[in-house]
């Protein structure tokens, strides 16, 4: 997917987040939403969200002095996420279709999006997910698909969604043993996505191999990708993309047997799907 219109404004709404995110004085807000704002003006229609968004936040961190602009976010929401688990956990164990249940409990992490068009409320969609349809649903696919796999590869997608992901994958682990199983993670921080420090401290190595992709964009994009992270792409026999970050770097791809799961929260999204924006999917490509 590459960027439209409605991309552009999100982008330099972006940097009134990081702005707030950083208790920046009016020098600095100003500083960063004007440089952003200048940079829309030659932003390539080219590129996808996720590459432009690389260079934004690139400049903005040199700008703000800091590697990981949203560092402290991203602990509040490891620690919110934490304390959903044992209500979590009862769903799971009470389930009568855990693969659903665990699937939900994945795409509901994903509201989680410090740059998204629309935010969501993490308890309230908790509250919903398992009483919500899939507006694209091919589960009943992607369930086939989880059968024969030997190697599975989730790439994640934001900080405190990784708790969520950890109960996922270790779902998928009792339910088909069979599989390897890889956590695909960014390269270095950016927005507040998943890097190799939250999936360490959150204990993803005793479950699964964790990988780090090299990428530093909000999303999968392969050829920045290291040679590792491109062949465990090419060669796993499904593909688990979590997000939108992940969906716009990956539609399309050179490769078949991706289960696309996110929760919709921009209109460009919803409008690449044929959904809306609040729904959530379950698409296998």
């Amino acid at each position: 997917m590459t960027i439209d219109e409605a991309c552009v404004e999100c982008i330099i709404n972006q940097s009134v987040k990081v702005a707030k995110a950083l208790h920046a004085d009016e020098s600095l807000s100003n500083e960063l939403i004007s440089t952003v704002t200048k940079m829309s003006r030659s932003f390539s229609y080219s590129d996808t969200p996720p590459e432009i968004a690389s260079y934004v936040y690139e400049k903005m961190a040199l700008i703000a002095h800091k590697t990981d602009l949203y560092d402290e976010v991203k602990e509040l929401s490891t620690k919110k996420a934490l304390s959903f688990v044992p209500l979590l956990e009862k769903e799971l164990s009470n389930s009568k279709d855990k693969l659903l249940t665990a699937t939900k409990i994945a795409v509901a992490g994903n509201v989680i999006d410090l740059a998204a068009e629309v935010e969501f409320d993490l308890e309230e969609e908790l509250e919903k997910i398992f009483y919500t349809e899939f507006a694209h649903n091919d589960f009943a696919f992607f369930e086939k698909k989880l059968q024969s796999a030997k190697s599975v590869l989730v790439v994640g997608d934001n900080v405190g969604e990784h708790i969520f992901d950890y109960m996922f994958i270790q779902t998928l682990k009792e339910l088909y043993p069979h599989a390897k199983y890889s956590y695909m993670v960014r390269g270095n921080p950016i927005i507040n996505d998943v890097t190799l420090k939250e999936a360490k401290e959150a204990g993803f190595e005793k479950i699964c191999e964790v990988v780090d992709s090299g990428v530093n964009t909000p999303g999968f994009t392969y050829n920045r990708a290291n040679s590792y992270a491109k062949e465990l792409f090419d060669t796993a026999d499904l593909v688990i993309s979590k997000g939108m970050g992940n969906y716009e770097c990956m539609s399309p791809s050179h490769r078949r047997d991706i289960c696309f799961l996110l929760k919709i929260k921009c209109s460009v999204v919803a409008a690449s799907l044929q959904k809306e924006v609040g729904d959530i999917v379950c698409k296998v490509v």
